[in-house]
């Protein structure tokens, strides 16, 4: 029976994949996949299986999108299981919904396999809790796209009162970002950390404050994919950081 399902990965430990969302990558026919999805976790794609890659690099796309929705229609329209895996949550900053207003569109039978977004799990991996009963009880997620003068509509006033700040993709406008929470009063004592490829072996992560932490980054080269989290919950990575230590404890 022909149907689409849209699958949220997780943020790349192939562990975090859903038991719907590893049942989904075993019946699909086709899978179309994206660039940060953890590879290892197409071998459980059944014998056959067709996988098409349509990772986005930045300013180059191995598949635009409205490609990415025509293809989806075709195989479905061929009578094909179908899995679009993303890394992640579709639903967040994953453009699942435009892909699946396409398939409702044509009438296609779909469903939403929600999955693990970086911006809980890589500061979960990195020993930060993005809420605390002490100190945090508000928590937003942001796009880090936007930059000065380029349709910013994000409410900078509103996100600068906001206890935690998972900001993705952010790394490349980290000094637009800090001015702006400057700019609305944010203290420039408050923590921030960046946890590059988080939930990964490779995982790296920093720690400095909105004051410090431009030249911190500079001085460390991390790139994206990071994900930044603005709060004091990055104090408690100092007593419960947890899997860096347990990596180098393996490789030792």
């Amino acid at each position: 029976m022909t149907k689409v399902y849209i699958v949220g990965a997780g943020p790349g430990d192939v562990e975090l994949i859903t038991v719907k969302g590893l049942r989904a990558i075993k019946e699909a026919d086709v899978i179309l996949y994206d660039r940060l999805l953890n590879k290892e976790l197409l071998k459980y794609a059944k014998p056959g299986a067709e996988l098409v890659f349509c990772g986005k690099l930045p300013n180059r796309h191995a598949m635009i999108q409205e490609h990415i929705n025509e293809s989806l229609v075709h195989y479905a329209q061929q009578g094909k299981i179908v899995t679009r895996l993303k890394g992640g949550d579709p639903f967040v900053f994953g453009r699942g919904a435009e892909e699946a207003e396409v398939l409702a569109q044509a009438g296609i039978p779909f469903e939403i396999v929600p999955g693990v977004t970086s911006g809980i799990a890589a500061p979960a991996y990195a020993g930060i809790p993005v809420t605390h009963r002490d100190l945090s009880g508000s928590f937003a997620i942001v796009t880090g796209h936007r930059q000065e003068g380029k349709n910013d509509d994000l409410k900078w006033e509103s996100l600068a009162n906001i206890e935690t700040l998972a900001v993705y993709m952010g790394v490349k406008n980290l000094p637009y970002i800090v001015s702006q929470l400057l700019r609305f009063d944010k203290s420039p004592d408050t923590p921030v950390a960046l946890v590059h490829w988080g939930t990964y072996d490779k995982q790296q992560t920093v720690v400095g404050t909105l004051s410090t932490i431009e030249q911190i980054v500079e001085q460390s080269a991390i790139q994206n994919p990071s994900m930044i989290v603005v709060g004091e919950v990055v104090r408690m990575r100092e007593k419960i950081a947890w899997f860096e230590e347990k990596v180098a404890l393996a490789v030792k």
